[in-house]
């Protein structure tokens, strides 16, 4: 491995974890710049040498916001939980189902949420949850079906579509939503890199000094989420949310 190609990855493992952090989204970073720069090593161990990375991060994300960002566990819990099987579920049958089919139906989506995020001012900005307690865990459980599955089939976009479930379905403001959305994420990250372990199918010499990246920049990220509120973190998931857009769409038309 050259050292600029893994300096060059180093680098994008650190803007990868510090977006990720606070709103998702970091694997619109980290992905295409290992696919660019990893020519010739087969996808499947990309994805899982990025997987291991990402679980660094989202470990120290979630890390920072422990203690500090009010944390439903129940609900959180469940989503977790049930995420990380339906991620193991969905990663083994990948190869089943084009991928690409998805993505006319996640750009929909993205789109309308982007639109109903900026539209309404008062979205995620007051931490009111809405959900009986009792209720809490099966709306987690069925967050973690869905999202789960997505995120081991598909990926892109899955930290973002779990910030918006907690915030629109839940009640919860944007910060909150986004510690919560870390710990899901770190239960689909450990499916995912256990799976990809299982199959031999990491590049440790390149996936350690990455993920001692990814770290350092979800640290700072989670850092300034908490310093600059829910404002900033809701502007921020905008920005990711329309950059996502504009990459799928993109994929969409020229494919």
């Amino acid at each position: 491995m050259l050292t600029t190609t893994l300096a060059l990855l180093c680098l994008f493992a650190f803007l990868a974890g510090f977006v990720d952090s606070i709103v998702g989204g970091g694997g619109l970073i980290q992905l295409p710049a290992m696919l660019l720069l990893l020519k010739g090593v087969p996808v499947p161990t990309i994805f899982g040498t990025g997987k291991v990375s990402s679980l660094a991060g989202t470990s120290m994300a979630l890390r920072r916001y422990a203690g500090k960002v009010p944390m439903r566990w129940r609900a959180v819990g469940a989503a977790a939980i049930t995420a990380a099987l339906f991620s193991f579920f969905g990663a083994r049958i990948v190869s089943l189902l084009p991928a690409a089919l998805l993505r006319p139906l996640v750009l929909g989506l993205l789109v309308v949420i982007a639109i109903y995020t900026f539209w309404c001012k008062d979205f995620g900005a007051i931490h009111a949850p809405r959900l009986p307690p009792n209720r809490e865990p099966l709306y987690g459980i069925a967050i973690g079906v869905v999202l789960g599955f997505y995120d081991g089939f598909f990926g892109p976009g899955t930290g973002s579509f779990l910030l918006f479930a907690f915030v629109g379905l839940f009640g919860y403001d944007f910060l909150t939503a986004s510690a919560s959305a870390k710990l899901v994420n770190v239960a689909t990250n450990v499916a995912g890199v256990a799976y990809f372990a299982f199959t031999h199918q990491i590049l440790y010499q390149v996936a350690l000094p990455m993920a001692a990246c990814n770290m350092l920049g979800s640290a700072l990220g989670a850092k300034l989420a908490l310093q600059r509120g829910t404002g900033f973190v809701r502007g921020l998931f905008l920005v990711v949310v329309c950059s996502i857009i504009l990459k799928l769409g993109y994929e969409t038309v020229i494919q």
